[in-house]
């Protein structure tokens, strides 16, 4: 009994004196900040390892076929045989298609309508709602307009073929019903309206992406400032105009970024319930590329398109994060 409290007390004299050798030192407090020196440079090898099959997983399936495509675009690419090195050949064939350009006009169309009627409801929700007192009433609305983002893409454009029948659509029964029956149309058979109905897609456009932002940004607004505008006996149309578009200055430039993205990628909506017709009404970039992909078997020219649709998105993603940057910097705090 008496050795073993004799060796705990040795044991115990020892460490204290290991701790006082690796202590840091009482005058300078060197080791300290070296053990710390230490501790934040050490690499976290095992965080990139763990990164390691993700970052392979997007080389496979990400950026290996977006190389690839880029690399075919210069072949007249025939898969499993010759594919002919042709150079340039496919982008001259590409500058004098015309149905390919064309596409692009309907692609303007659908951008300013994107980013004018389609936006002007969501906004008008916003408004409509952060002027209710209640904020249950808020929560209640919020949730009922927020809600058909929850509704599958596929079945809102096939409810919206239901709606544009010539038949008997809904909208062609409404119009006859009510005495407009002249005013009834073969909404998306007709090259005349095919375009507009498909922008028309999604009415009244509330449940989307802009009445979110909007929401968020109004309801992070200060209640002051607010107050103050009211007691200056500003209007809400002045109010919108003077206070809450300027805040939303970030947020639109955001907005205007994702449409622009959103715009050059367009095409589902056009595949399900046009195909791009009638006579190419509705014809967007995306359809042109698969056309000639699937349609013409021209694979090489297919992907000469679509890497002229990749360098033009990145164009432009890199012109309007320049604006916004050179935007914000503009900002200077008080």
């Amino acid at each position: 009994m008496g050795e073993i409290a004799t060796a705990a007390v040795e044991d115990r004299r020892g460490a204290q004196g290991r701790g006082r050798r690796l202590g840091p030192d009482s005058r300078t407090g060197r080791h300290g900040q070296d053990g710390r020196r230490r501790r934040r440079t050490r690499f976290p090898w095992y965080a990139y390892l763990a990164l390691t099959p993700l970052f392979a997983t997007l080389a496979l399936f990400a950026y290996y076929p977006a190389a690839s495509g880029i690399w075919h675009s210069f072949y007249e690419w025939r898969p499993g045989f010759d594919s002919p090195f042709v150079g340039l050949g496919n982008y001259a064939t590409m500058m004098a298609d015309d149905l390919w350009w064309k596409s692009f006009r309907n692609l303007g169309f659908i951008f300013v309508f994107g980013v004018t009627i389609a936006w002007a409801l969501p906004l008008l929700a916003a408004e409509l709602i952060i002027s209710l007192d209640s904020k249950r009433a808020q929560f209640t609305f919020r949730t009922l307009l927020i809600a058909p983002m929850a509704f599958p893409g596929v079945v809102t454009v096939l409810l919206w073929a239901a709606m544009y029948e010539p038949g008997n659509g809904v909208i062609n029964r409404v119009l006859r019903g009510t005495g407009l029956g002249f005013l009834a149309q073969n909404w998306v058979g007709d090259p005349k309206y095919a375009l507009l109905s498909l922008l028309f897609i999604g009415f009244p456009f509330v449940a989307g992406l802009p009445f979110l932002v909007f929401l968020t940004t109004l309801q992070n607004v200060s209640a002051e400032i607010f107050e103050a505008a009211e007691l200056d006996g500003c209007g809400r149309l002045r109010r919108l105009v003077a206070i809450d578009l300027p805040l939303m200055t970030g947020q639109l430039k955001l907005l205007v970024f994702l449409a622009t993205i959103g715009v050059l990628q367009y095409g589902f909506a056009a595949y399900l319930l046009t195909g791009g017709g009638p006579d190419n009404a509705t014809q967007v970039p995306v359809l042109r590329m698969l056309g000639v992909a699937f349609q013409g078997s021209q694979w090489g020219y297919a992907a000469a398109l679509s890497t002229t649709l990749f360098a033009m998105t990145i164009a432009l993603s890199v012109v309007i994060v320049f604006v916004r940057r050179r935007g914000d910097a503009d900002v200077r705090p008080l």
